[in-house]
């Protein structure tokens, strides 16, 4: 059988989407967005709010917003000439891979791309883009884990400072049985309203992909 063959392009076509959950994680801008909303929904300390359905609906959404860009130009060069039956499965992939390749590389670290071409034992390429996907991939996953938690320390940084001066007061007025989130929530997210917080997260979190 070739990749022509009908049964293998609706097998291909099933495998795929059973891989989507992992496709939109670790190729995507998803893991960022993700983490650095519940960085801020730990920040706040409502433990279900925003709820989960709500998390991960808005890091989809900002992921396609994001993504607009890769995904416009593989729809063009592979996705349309692939189900016009112009060019193959195969050529279809060989076509995506830059793309995505060079979405991921623009976000990535020297140094976690060093690493694994050092794990890997293969020589340097030419060219970033001449890396394999199976040293892209990782090292753009370990990229978007570091720089979501220095987003999310960030922001999770202004909110302790006001657990902390709760809790001295509480504890200056001999409370202490009184739970200081109980009293510093409604100050975080008075301040989190003010500031315009969702504004402020949502485009600093877009503009990091600039």
């Amino acid at each position: 059988m070739s990749l022509n063959d009908p049964v293998v392009n609706v097998f291909l076509l099933i495998s795929f989407l059973s891989l989507l959950p992992a496709v939109l994680i670790m190729f995507t801008s998803f893991t960022r967005i993700v983490i650095v909303l519940s960085f801020l929904r730990q920040g706040l300390g409502g433990q279900q709010i925003p709820p989960n359905p709500v998390i991960i609906g808005l890091a989809i959404f900002l992921t396609l917003f994001i993504m607009t860009e890769p995904l416009d130009s593989i729809t063009k060069d592979s996705i349309k000439p692939y189900m016009a039956k112009q060019i193959t499965l195969e050529e279809a992939l060989k076509k995506a891979e830059p793309t995505i390749k060079e979405f991921m590389l623009r976000q990535t670290r020297q140094k976690d791309l060093a690493l694994f071409l050092e794990i890997s034992k293969e020589p340097p390429p030419a060219t970033p883009q001449d890396l394999p996907l199976k040293i892209v991939v990782p090292a753009f996953a370990i990229s978007e884990l570091k720089t979501a938690f220095e987003i999310g320390f960030l922001i999770y940084l202004p909110f302790l400072i006001i657990d902390m001066v709760v809790s001295s007061i509480l504890l200056s007025m001999g409370m202490m049985m009184l739970p200081p989130i109980l009293i510093s929530l409604p100050f975080k997210v008075l301040l989190f309203v003010l500031v315009d917080g969702w504004n402020l997260v949502v485009g600093s979190l877009m503009r990091s992909f600039l």
